[in-house]
């Protein structure tokens, strides 16, 4: 097997909000998304695709990576409608050990805007069943995925990473204290019922805003959420005249384009005499016209804006995320070598049958001395014997793996083995009943690997 995981896409390092909204996709959108890159995209063996606030990736297995990558950007430019020269420059592409650092950092929350926050990982196993049910994940993407899901379990139990309030919602709550003197008079408006909208919302609330207005466009997600934080829920239909009662608006809606723009606004501004409105847009694609930020006593701030706010309250985490990198780093190496053992998959196979049919041949010379005992001491004879083989299997796959510079490559001294070992028993032999399937054997190449 010659096929590199490979990784590529934008996040807010390289693109801004207004690049990543026209390359996003909704949840319910991606399954059908990864159809179509199968059939668009044949170089990619495996895919698996990436959406959130801050990221849009295309995860993927394929023998020709270069190839493959090209076919994804074509995908992305032509499924989403966009020129591809609108992100070409804020790519990143990733191939091999440097694609699985990168996505293990990912899910550790290393390459989030916040160091620490814990939703990506949520997102990173949505991505993985988004694939698993599309059937465009593979073994590769298996391992790579939940080998990115124990590291960052690891990470959370051996670091304080994730320790304090920074966070998005927290900067959105630190920039509302900023504006306006007090928060205990004030109108709170929840458009959306995302988790990140609620957290930015409980947190006003803590801090004295004590009327909430939730509007969504599943009225059943406002009721509950209203009554939840004691709040008010309202059609969304019906959602324009408490605008003009709304001092914060929280915009978390999944929509294609604003909620809100300035043609529509002005007549609310005049209706609420002008006082001060402070829109929190924590939506991509964005829910508010960027416009509106050059309206008279309207603060608009999007999630870049926010994450600019975060940067200064990560020292203590910043310490903290490099014990996390040791971590990451030991996952990878651990990886790397799973990877580096499926080019000698075939070979361990043809030795395995070859070490299993001597030990079926071992045990019918003597079938009439073991049908002499008991079922269950013929039981631990078979179980000893395939120990035994699985003992000695290891050792010659721990030595393949052993090589260090200046040996043979694994993959020619593994096809020596294999011609030493098997001789003419793979023509000799009888078709092995028990032997190991390629699927179960494989997991088996990692025997160090800690979950």
């Amino acid at each position: 097997m010659d096929e590199k995981l490979l990784i590529v896409g934008v996040n807010h390092r390289t693109a801004p909000v207004a690049v990543r909204e026209r390359l996003a996709y909704g949840g319910g959108e991606i399954v059908a998304a990864l159809a179509r890159l199968k059939s668009r995209a044949p170089a990619l063996a495996e895919a698996a695709l990436v959406s959130t606030c801050n990221r849009v990736e295309i995860i993927g297995v394929a023998a020709d990576p270069a190839r493959a990558i090209d076919e994804a950007v074509s995908f992305l430019a032509a499924d989403r409608e966009v020129d591809a020269s609108l992100f070409a420059g804020a790519l990143y592409r990733f191939e091999g050990r440097d694609a699985a650092l990168h996505l293990f950092r990912v899910g550790a929350s290393l390459d989030s805007m916040v160091v620490g926050e814990p939703q990506i990982l949520g997102q990173l196993k949505l991505a993985y069943g988004h694939a698993a049910e599309a059937a465009s994940a593979g073994l590769v993407l298996h391992r790579a995925f939940h080998r990115a899901f124990s590291v960052a379990k690891r990470v959370r139990k051996a670091t304080l990473i994730g320790r304090g309030s920074v966070s998005v919602s927290s900067a959105a709550v630190r920039l509302a204290a900023q504006i306006f003197d007090s928060l205990s008079d004030k109108t709170v408006m929840l458009m959306g019922a995302g988790q990140m909208a609620e957290l930015t919302a409980r947190q006003l609330h803590a801090l004295g805003a004590e009327t909430l207005v939730v509007t969504s466009r599943t009225f059943d997600h406002a009721v509950a959420l209203a009554r939840a934080l004691g709040g008010t829920a309202v059609p969304f239909e019906n959602h324009r005249p408490y605008l003009k009662i709304a001092d914060i608006v929280i915009g978390s809606l999944a929509a294609a384009r604003p909620v809100l723009d300035p043609d529509d606004f002005e007549a609310v501004l005049r209706e609420r005499r002008y006082r001060p409105l402070f829109l929190i847009d924590l939506g991509v694609p964005r829910n508010f016209d960027e416009r509106l930020n050059a309206m008279e006593n309207v603060y608009l701030y999007d999630i870049d804006d926010l994450g600019a706010v975060v940067t200064e309250s990560l020292g203590e985490r910043a310490r903290e995320a490099d014990k996390a990198e040791t971590i990451v780093a030991d996952a990878l190496a651990s990886f790397m070598r799973w990877m580096d053992g499926l080019d000698l998959v075939p070979a361990i196979k043809d030795i395995r049958v070859s070490i299993e049919q001597l030990r079926d041949a071992e045990l019918g010379r003597h079938r009439a001395w073991l049908a002499t005992l008991e079922p269950a001491e013929r039981q631990r004879i078979e179980s000893l014997t395939r120990t035994l083989v699985n003992k000695l299997l290891h050792r010659i796959l721990a030595g393949l793996r052993s090589t260090g510079a200046g040996s043979p490559d694994p993959a020619y001294t593994a096809e020596l083995a294999r011609r030493l070992l098997c001789g003419e028993l793979m023509a000799e032999g009888p078709t092995l009943s028990g032997a190991t399937s390629d699927f179960d054997f494989e997991l088996h190449l990692d025997d160090d690997e800690e979950e």
